[in-house]
């Protein structure tokens, strides 16, 4: 379905939020009563780019963070997992890395407390995105979130061009959250415009709704799906948290159910998707077996306490899957 150039130096270079997760470790209870908390490295094209290396993937990143001990962390993180750093620049004008407080009420019930005022992730600048970059990678991920203010969003646009122009494959995750955003018009207009470019779009029923609002309201999955191929994408996933998720194309479509794990909280999924996901269609895999391995990998991410720092490696990847085949029957995650 997508052919990749053969000659880059990097398989995928994710764009956009780099940020720092604090996890409660005092389990089931709110954000007011809990104490004490893990640090992560986190962000959703963060979390993928770490997803991605820990399967074996050469990754870049593009990106601007913190000029302080924050951004000494992750840059240092993103190194020890041979991810490439010479694209991820510092703040110059005192701007902070995007921090996040989640709250794991239940196995089932969590929610997220973002600080996203004046961060320096959406201070890249298009100046800082180099052609040269971006033409030596197989793939771009772009992340919505970046789309949500400027300058960060005219440098998305520039290496967006500089894609189309030196045959790097674009898959946009929608990645929506709520900070940032000014209204639902510009949200609409912004994932549009990219969305009408990518080759793969992935999001959540709820992000393509927010994306279609001032197209067509109350579009079907189906219609959605026949829309953004007609733009020119060649796989367009939507997804439906537990109900599992499905992905559509010119000859059809492939469903996937969750592998079942028992959930110590209920986000960072989609990032252990995404990250396996894009490996086992750089690999060749069939679409099928593609969407098993993000299903697959976003089992083991909800059950873990943070993103990052359990990203599964190929190895455990595989395991798991043999071993959730043996116990609940060949066919458990397929739709």
């Amino acid at each position: 379905m997508i052919e990749f150039a053969s000659d880059r130096k990097f398989d995928v270079i994710p764009i956009g939020r780099v940020a720092v997760d604090f996890n409660p470790v005092d389990y089931f209870k709110t954000l007011s009563k809990s104490d004490t908390f893990k640090k992560y490295l986190g962000g959703s094209p963060a979390n993928i780019a770490v997803g991605l290396a820990r399967l074996g993937k050469k990754v870049g990143f593009i990106g601007k963070v913190s000029d302080d001990r924050l951004g000494d962390y992750v840059t240092e993180f993103f190194e020890k997992e041979n991810i490439d750093t010479s694209h991820i620049f510092r703040a110059k004008n005192g701007e902070k890395i995007g921090l996040t407080f989640t709250e794991i009420l239940s196995r089932d019930e969590s929610s997220i407390l973002m600080y996203r005022e004046g961060v320096a992730d959406l201070m890249l600048e298009p100046e800082e995105v180099d052609e040269e970059y971006i033409s030596q990678a197989k793939m771009i991920i772009i992340s919505g979130t970046a789309l949500s203010q400027s300058p960060s969003r005219e440098a998305v646009f520039k290496a967006l061009l500089f894609a189309k122009k030196n045959n790097t494959k674009v898959l946009f995750d929608v990645d929506y959250r709520p900070y940032s955003w000014k209204n639902k018009d510009e949200i609409s207009i912004y994932y549009s415009l990219v969305a009408e470019k990518s080759d793969i779009v992935i999001g959540s029923r709820e992000e393509f709704d927010l994306m279609e609002s001032l197209l067509e309201k109350n579009r079907d999955d189906k219609k959605t799906a026949e829309y953004w191929l007609k733009k020119g994408n060649k796989i367009v996933i939507i997804k439906h948290g537990k109900k599992g998720s499905t992905a559509y194309t010119a000859d059809g479509s492939y469903s996937i159910k969750p592998f079942p794990v028992e959930a110590l909280k209920s986000f960072g999924g989609g990032d252990g998707y995404g990250s396996a996901f894009v490996y086992a269609l750089l690999e060749g895999y069939d679409l099928i077996d593609c969407l098993e391995m993000g299903s697959a990998s976003a089992s083991m991410l909800v059950k873990a306490h943070g993103c990052s720092e359990f990203m599964p490696t190929l190895e455990e990847l595989k395991k798991f899957i043999k071993e959730s085949k043996e116990k609940y029957g060949e066919m458990i995650a397929r739709g």
